[in-house]
């Protein structure tokens, strides 16, 4: 993730556009920002770049991270003051603007500064990390006399369920915690915020009295609750890739049921880890071959 001073073909390649295929049911994007279509695309977004800054996201409904990313930036852009323009183009609806973009995957933010195409980010980065990516191109678009530097990091309001979340897993009372992160997603289903701190609350009930170093020692390469517990353990510690090649080895062992209940919390545990991660992408290329 970065900011650089020339734009570049692609931007990356998280969902190249040309495997994307229709699914049967296309995922429900947010109405945040401002449609860029091909007529407005100058005078809207690229004139206005000479006042306030501008990012464009190039989203698709067939992909399921852009509705994540877009609610991170209506966030931030709510914070801000609405300081900043943004706006979504839709890849399917306006692929004119898309190639006029040079956008060979997405979710891509691009930015515009003084009619000048920044690249920032592809996929779906932490909240915190878009936070410092947004602050550093409004202190850079100051410097070009566009706009005003930040003074510091806006706050950016947090979900109900998300502080009820919070203050429970400060009292240790992870069972609260998790009953706040299941309300949020009953109410908003698939919020990744939610997802990964159920995920993690999860992990803590699962690990809570548990033995590190004699789970590890005992464990029984048959039983697969034990093997369960050792790659909680070993993903609680921070040792990804023994949790990871763990659970491989448990998927390829076991049949049926079990099987099934190996490769659901290898899944959770993926869950866990910053999908940028390579002990991650090689996992997941690991699980797909055992799989198939």
């Amino acid at each position: 993730m970065s900011i650089n001073n020339s734009t570049s073909g692609g931007f990356g390649n998280v969902f190249d556009l040309s495997t994307l295929k229709q699914p049967i049911n296309k995922a429900e994007l947010p109405q945040i920002g401002f449609a860029v279509t091909q007529e407005n695309l100058v005078s809207d977004f690229v004139a206005a770049s000479k006042e306030k800054v501008v990012v464009l996201l190039a989203i698709s409904a067939r992909s399921t991270q852009s509705g994540q990313i877009l609610e991170i930036l209506g966030k931030l852009q709510a914070a801000d003051k609405n300081s900043w323009i943004l706006g979504t183009v839709d890849v399917d609806a306006q692929p004119e603007v898309a190639q006029a973009l040079q956008i060979k995957s997405v979710p891509i933010a691009i930015a515009i500064i003084a009619e000048q195409l920044l690249p920032l980010f592809e996929s779906v980065p932490q909240l915190d990390q878009v936070r410092l990516v947004i602050n550093k191109l409004l202190e850079l678009a100051s410097q070009k006399g566009v706009g005003t530097a930040p003074e510091g990091l806006s706050e950016i309001p947090m979900e109900p369920e998300e502080e009820a979340a919070y203050a429970a897993m400060e009292k240790g009372d992870y069972k609260a915690a998790k009953a706040s992160y299941e309300a949020w997603l009953k109410r908003k289903p698939n919020e990744q915020v939610a997802l990964v701190g159920l995920a993690q609350v999860n992990l803590m009930l699962r690990v809570d009295g548990l033995d590190p170093v004699l789970t590890l020692q005992n464990e029984k390469a048959d039983d697969l609750t034990s093997q369960l517990m050792c790659a909680d353990i070993e993903i609680a510690t921070g040792n990804y890739e023994a949790a990871f090649d763990r659970m491989i080895r448990a998927v390829k062992k076991f049949s049926g049921d079990d099987r099934d209940k190996a490769k659901a919390h290898l899944i959770s545990l993926f869950n866990l880890v910053d999908p940028t991660d390579p002990r991650l992408i090689k996992a997941r290329g690991e699980l797909a071959s055992a799989l198939f």
